[in-house]
């Protein structure tokens, strides 16, 4: 349960009165502790790690590949971590970790990539708190390409069927970035954050809205380019996402209920209400995540590499709209624009043509959970949250 005793509000995520006149007093109270609190059960295995070093980041790697029933004497704060993540809340079954992430596979790789990108990455960067983590730890520019190529490799391994059971890459991974996430706020700690201004680094707030990015976000950048998914599939895929949440350390009472987009645009609203102003980091993230994925789009579907930016530039306006986008420096791309204004209506109407053919819609389904598993099996060297977790 959260709880905000004898902190003070952060003086750069709006003000307590503002959300009390628009949520009401209960939604203040959970949005200051959410503003406050971290993830106090994996920052307590990095202190552990800080401690007593390399056996502790063995344990943890043990009890994430075999469970904590594996260990003898596991560290304290390991042995709370994994007793934590084990317990499976009631509305997790098989069904649930077996066909709940389908919808995710409804539709190709790259667009994925483009809704990962220019939609949840991009949002993820409107908060000052996780800018400022990404730019005060080093992994602002520079750190782009490699970022936008772990996300990818977590998400996919999160997303494949039956991947959340313990011990599975998507539960590994998932409890592995977790752990990264504890380092950065340790760190960023030593490093001259302004607590006091912005909360806790990645606090509760910034990990809530990670979960929207990945959630709300993605799904409404997808059904933009004309891959929308039905209120059945929305259900399904929200279910699951709450277990994610429960294994990345989202405190539940932020996000277990929703259902559907609209569900979540209503909680959204109270995130983004104590978000805070952008930074000039922003615009630097946005810049280099479009230009990142601009030259993997030339990869993997032989776009060239400026028409791919020209079409990533004009995707973020239409998602994060004019606005924000302009506050992001992304400049605008008219010709590009006409063009999708052309394409994404036929793209919606093959995709229902596709739909209308169950054994082909099911076909097309199994073929994207394929090559997903395909990519997670080949992986292009071992990313920085394995990294953290287990050297």
């Amino acid at each position: 349960m959260l709880t905000s005793a004898g902190l003070t509000w952060p003086t750069g995520r709006s003000r307590r009165s503002t959300v009390e006149a628009q949520f009401g007093s209960t939604r203040a109270d959970l949005i200051h502790a959410a503003l406050t609190t971290g993830d106090p059960l994996a920052d307590a295995v990095v202190d552990e790690i800080g401690e007593h070093g390399r056996d502790v980041r063995i344990a943890l790697g043990a009890g994430l590949e075999h469970g904590l029933g594996s260990l003898t004497d596991p560290p304290a704060a390991v042995a709370a971590l994994l007793k934590d993540a084990e317990a499976t809340p009631d509305y997790v079954d098989d069904t649930l970790l077996d066909e709940g992430s389908r919808p995710y596979f409804t539709k190709p790789a790259a667009v994925t990539a483009i809704s990962l990108s220019a939609g949840a990455l991009v949002r993820s960067y409107q908060s000052p708190s996780i800018s400022t983590v990404l730019a005060i730890t080093g992994r602002l520019v520079d750190g782009a390409p490699r970022r936008l190529y772990e996300t990818a490799q977590w998400l996919t391994a999160a997303m494949l069927p039956g991947s959340l059971r313990v011990g599975e890459p998507g539960y590994v991974g998932t409890l592995q970035v977790r752990i990264l996430h504890a380092s950065m706020r340790r760190l960023a700690r030593t490093r001259g954050y302004d607590e006091a201004a912005l909360g806790a680094p990645i606090n509760q707030v910034d990990l809530a809205r990670t979960w929207m990015d990945f959630t709300l976000t993605s799904l409404s950048a997808e059904q933009l380019m004309g891959f929308d998914i039905t209120p059945a599939e929305q259900n399904s895929f929200y279910r699951y996402w709450w277990y994610v949440g429960h294994l990345m350390g989202v405190a539940p009472e932020l996000v277990e209920g929703i259902t559907n987009n609209a569900e979540a645009r209503r909680v959204d609203d109270l995130l983004q209400t104590v978000t805070g102003p952008l930074i000039p980091e922003s615009a630097v993230l946005t810049e280099a995540t479009i230009a990142s994925l601009g030259a993997r789009l030339h990869e993997l579907v032989n776009v060239p590499e400026r028409v791919a930016v020209s079409g990533l530039r004009s995707l973020t306006r239409r998602i994060h709209g004019a606005g924000l986008s302009r506050e992001l420096s992304v400049p605008r791309t008219p010709l590009t624009d006409r063009v999708l204004s052309a394409a994404v209506p036929l793209v919606a109407a093959r995709r229902a043509r596709l739909r209308a053919n169950p054994e082909a819609w099911d076909r097309a389904v199994r073929t994207n959970i394929e090559a997903a598993r395909t990519r997670a099996a080949n992986p292009d060297g071992r990313t920085g949250y394995q990294t953290h977790a287990t050297e």
